[in-house]
């Protein structure tokens, strides 16, 4: 019986998807209705839970509820930084301005962009075998 060394394990690949623009404008909430009034009906939970699905701590949301705060430093940092993660074209003198007017929808359209860009990273589950 032969045996077989592995020296480097498999790594998962990820897919870096890059557009220039949002994949939905702000007010688009035709393209997921369901979760436009989710955002409408319970706005800090919707916030909250978008916020832990992109990696982020879970309650960081409710800083910005919480501060009242004229413009949203959370919201904004997350915009930003999605713009920049998903190489977005974009301001942060427009992401300032869209996190002050229409925060619900911007959250929405962040919802829908990491939605839109969801790659699923497939792991391969191996065995160790002994060589006693």
């Amino acid at each position: 019986m032969t045996s077989k060394m592995v020296i480097t394990q498999p790594e998962p690949i990820m897919v870096h998807q890059d557009s220039s623009e949002w994949g939905s404008e702000i007010c688009d909430c035709c393209n997921d209705v369901p979760m436009c009034c989710f955002a409408f009906w319970c706005f800090p939970c919707f916030a909250c839970i978008t916020t832990k699905k992109y990696g982020q701590c879970l309650c960081l949301p409710l800083v910005d509820m919480s501060m009242g705060a004229l413009v949203p430093p959370v919201a904004m940092s997350m915009r930003v930084s999605m713009r920049h993660r998903y190489g977005i074209r974009g301001t942060m003198c427009n992401d300032c301005v869209c996190t002050t007017f229409c925060r619900p929808c911007i959250w929405c359209q962040m919802a829908r962009e990491m939605k839109e860009r969801d790659i699923p990273i497939v792991l391969v589950n191996t065995y160790k075998k002994s060589f006693a």
